[in-house]
């Protein structure tokens, strides 16, 4: 099957998730600096939010764009990792309004752990279905960045019922590790290319 109506379906998604998240940034009754203030947490949630969704939508967009063709296993995986993410506006806004207390920062890494995993098999798929000597499956090879991101959410969630800040801080610490784009497919398209032409 083509994969032009799961990408295009997969962006729409994306772009609701996206807009529900700023529509929990609720107007200021008052028009004094002072009203801003208590809007600080629930942005900081929003921004980090955010910065995960671009990640996902960057990431799943080279993704498809190395892929050829999909089946019904893929559709299913692709609406895992769907449904995962559409949870990061309900765990955005109740860490946010709760100003990172301890459940809602243990139930926002719950949901970023659960992303990854659905993420990973979603990349375990496309790989099965392509071949493991595709483009996806010498680009991804063991996907250390991936198996770090996962014990580091694992030790936030744990660490978060200690002190819920420090685990907020260490789900800072994934956003940066995967904040440049991923570019093994980039790298392996464009090594491809100087391949055929040469």
């Amino acid at each position: 099957m083509g994969k032009g109506r799961l990408e295009a379906f997969s962006d729409g998604v994306i772009a609701i998730i996206i807009t529900i998240m700023v529509l929990e940034l609720k107007v200021p009754h008052h028009a004094d600096i002072e009203g801003l203030k208590p809007l600080i947490p629930v942005f900081v949630s929003y921004a980090l939010s955010f910065i995960y969704v671009g990640i996902y939508w960057n990431n799943h967009h080279h993704m498809l764009h190395a892929t050829k063709s999909i089946n019904g296993a893929i559709m299913w995986a692709n609406l895992h990792l769907l449904f995962w993410l559409s949870l990061i506006p309900f765990v955005t806004g109740w860490m946010g309004e709760n100003h990172f207390a301890k459940w809602p920062v243990i139930c926002y890494g719950i949901v970023l752990i659960m992303n990854s995993i659905a993420y990973a098999i979603l990349v375990k798929l496309l790989i099965r279905h392509h071949g493991e000597h595709s483009l996806l499956g010498t680009a991804f090879g063991a996907d250390t960045k991936g198996r770090i991101s996962l014990a580091i959410y694992a030790i936030a969630i744990v660490v978060s019922f200690i002190q819920s800040w420090l685990g907020f801080a260490l789900y800072i610490v994934v956003a940066c590790i995967w904040f440049i784009p991923d570019r093994r497919i980039e790298n392996k398209m464009g090594k491809e290319e100087e391949l055929h032409h040469g």
